[in-house]
């Protein structure tokens, strides 16, 4: 729970009146974590998992081992093992203890390849990419399993899943070993390197979606009354990564910016891309947060937050 979606959610449980507790391996909580009770534990560990569980009602999965281009480019298998054991103990945890619904966060980097966005059940129409392969397939076996206890057992747990896009605000990780393209961005920028060096052509597309966004649409797929649900959340944008770049320039007003983007080094897709009508239909969810206004907000948190601490790292 102390991580980059983990932090946001738990906020918003907090603000709505919820008894959250959240859980950390490592890292202590903060002050965005007020109102969360905080239990240590190893979520690899059974015991461990059954304690984070107990007492609770309900159980939002977003516990990951996670990285950006460069590391999942370099090895592949990295965090396949930690979070398929993470995964698996946590889900057989909760239907022990008697959870009335778990969420899992999965992933939009799990689909494969398309030429247009990827709709819901479009997720075993191929294998994944090559650079997700090992990545995308753990979370595909994470939803099986969500789909194997809400549907297949003689007492069955209701289960969503949800798959959102690239997301990006407030308590990202924003250390360049570990940090996605937009967090990698904003810390140059802010910084004011020069010259900002960018990886790959800057023609690859993604979709972003602000974190309050994600959380919205997190709530909004909880609260279905569907016993699995398996949902995309996303803004419904293609932006490319010069796009990006451009408009986080411009809210920032860094305006002789010299920027070099390097096609050698490691980049994933050149899109990904999926479709976010089931959301709407379904949920009533769209994201509502334009790109300059939530890199505008990240931005005022980095610099407020976190910009002295990763210059020192």
């Amino acid at each position: 729970m102390t991580g980059f979606v983990g932090t946001n959610l738990a906020a918003r449980l907090v603000a709505m009146g919820a008894k959250v507790r959240g859980v950390s391996r490592r890292r202590p909580l903060g002050p965005a974590h007020a109102g969360v009770e905080h239990l240590r534990a190893d979520l690899t560990d059974a015991e461990d998992c059954r304690r984070a569980i107990e007492g609770m009602d309900f159980v939002f999965m977003c516990a990951a081992s996670t990285s950006g281009a460069a590391v999942i480019t370099s090895t592949p298998l990295a965090h396949v093992t930690p979070n398929v054991v993470m995964n698996a103990q946590m889900l057989d945890a909760a239907h022990a203890a008697g959870v009335e619904k778990l969420l899992f966060v999965s992933s939009c980097a799990a689909y494969p390849a398309t030429d247009h966005p990827a709709a819901e059940d479009e997720m075993f129409a191929g294998d994944p990419p090559d650079v997700y392969f090992a990545a995308a397939w753990m979370k595909r076996y994470a939803e099986l399993l969500c789909a194997t206890y809400a549907t297949r057992l003689r007492q069955p747990m209701p289960t969503v899943v949800v798959r959102p896009s690239n997301a990006y605000g407030p308590h990202d990780k924003f250390e360049f070993e570990t940090s996605h393209v937009t967090a990698a961005l904003i810390r140059r920028v802010v910084e004011r390197h020069r010259p900002i060096e960018v990886w790959g052509t800057g023609d690859d597309v993604r979709d972003l979606i602000y974190i309050d966004d994600l959380v919205d649409g997190m709530i909004a797929a909880f609260e279905h009354d569907a016993p699995h649900l398996v949902v995309n959340l996303a803004s419904g944008r293609a932006r490319s990564v010069r796009e990006i770049l451009a408009a986080l320039l411009d809210v920032d007003d860094y305006r002789d910016a010299d920027v070099r983007y390097d096609a050698s080094k490691p980049r994933t897709v050149p899109a990904r891309l999926v479709d976010t009508s089931y959301a709407k239909r379904e949920l009533g969810f769209e994201a509502r947060t334009e790109l300059p206004e939530g890199l505008r907000r990240t931005v005022r948190w980095y610099r407020e937050n976190a910009a002295k601490t990763e210059a020192h790292r």
